[in-house]
């Protein structure tokens, strides 16, 4: 989910200049790059802080101006609310919104064609603040679609074409990225290596996972502390298989000691509760299992927990036999623990 969320918007590999907000797009040589082995597109972007306007509301956005198949890359059309992806209609240019700031802006999309204007005020380059002259560019917008892939991308994004983008903003060849998709996204770092050596040090090349390094990392730890509290659980539950043994124990004294006096040796004493013990772990286990994983395969089909703020996306679930195999050592590791030492020791004590 965490991928789904940050590396669909996000291009595998983005290339961005060292000396500036822009750089000239005849600077890098885009047919050598996608020449490049595993690289599947190049794509031409415009980035810049603008200002929407519907009616009384006004809110900051970012402007993304993109070659039409971006649409593809980002797979939008898979996290679309409502509306349409395209940015042409009639000879007309269109956006696409980030669902939140859609929200902010008090405005809504009925899904018959019927899209929202808005008005945008696009800052011009080495424009003087005057009272006769304006420091924005001042148009019309239409809007077709809205958006939902993570928080910041739906409350700050509006998503155009490299064309628009960059009339409005008064860009000939200029570019502020290049964002490039690769066609193994688990060999992009080797990828942006070879990047590098051919555009120079004058850009910086980026994977989405070192863009978005804090947010893989914090998934990784999670996952990690959420199996360290899962063991201090078993641990925990360890202390009531060693009171049951205790108690079990206790109450067949008679039955241990007619065991020795017909031949028995503390030995198969021994086997009998620590087996007892195994025997009761592995029942707990095996019930929790069952309900552990029916739980997730109903949310996985029915969706019974959504996620907030995501306009209805279900909890996201993954059942993998690694993770299952996992419980399953852990289990008996804590159960192998909690039935060896507290059986020899009350064997040696009362048998």
């Amino acid at each position: 989910m965490v991928q789904k969320l940050y590396t669909d918007y996000d291009a595998d590999i983005v290339i961005r200049s060292n000396k500036g907000k822009t750089f000239l797009e005849e600077t890098i040589d885009l047919q050598i790059l996608k020449k490049t082995t595993g690289v599947v597109s190049v794509i031409r972007s415009v980035e810049e802080t603008v200002v929407l306007k519907n009616g009384e509301h006004w809110v900051n956005a970012q402007l993304l101006g993109v070659e039409n198949k971006y649409i593809l890359d980002c797979k939008l059309e898979k996290h679309l609310v409502d509306g349409y992806a395209y940015f042409e209609e009639n000879g007309k240019q269109t956006a696409v919104i980030g669902a939140g700031l859609m929200d902010k802006l008090g405005g809504s999309l009925d899904g018959l064609g019927n899209y929202e204007s808005l008005v945008l005020y696009t800052p011009l380059r080495d424009a003087s603040v005057s009272r006769r002259k304006s420091p924005f560019k001042i148009s019309d917008l239409i809007v077709v679609g809205r958006m939902n892939y993570n928080r910041e991308v739906n409350s700050s994004q509006l998503l155009t074409s490299l064309n628009y983008a960059r009339e409005q903003l008064n860009y000939t060849t200029d570019l502020s990225s290049i964002l490039i998709s690769v066609k193994n996204p688990s060999e992009a770092y080797e990828i942006k290596q070879k990047i590098e050596e051919i555009i120079g040090a004058n850009f910086s090349v980026k994977t989405a996972a070192e863009k978005n390094e804090l947010i893989f990392k914090t998934s990784q730890s999670e996952k990690r502390i959420v199996i360290a509290i899962l063991v201090f659980i078993f641990i925990l539950a360890a202390f009531n298989l060693i009171a049951s043994l205790t108690m079990l124990f206790i109450e067949k004294k008679e039955n241990i000691l007619t065991l020795k006096n017909i031949g028995a040796t503390s030995n198969f004493i021994f086997k009998i509760f620590f087996y007892e013990g195994m025997l009761i772990a592995f029942l707990g286990v095996l019930i929790g299992l069952v309900l552990g994983v029916s739980i997730c395969v109903l949310q996985m089909q029915f969706s019974f927990l959504q996620m907030p703020n995501s306009a209805g996306e279900p909890f996201p679930i993954l059942i993998k036999t690694t993770d299952i195999l996992l419980i399953l050592f852990l289990v008996g590791m804590v159960s192998f623990l909690g039935s060896f030492f507290p059986v020899r020791y009350l064997v040696k004590r009362y048998s």
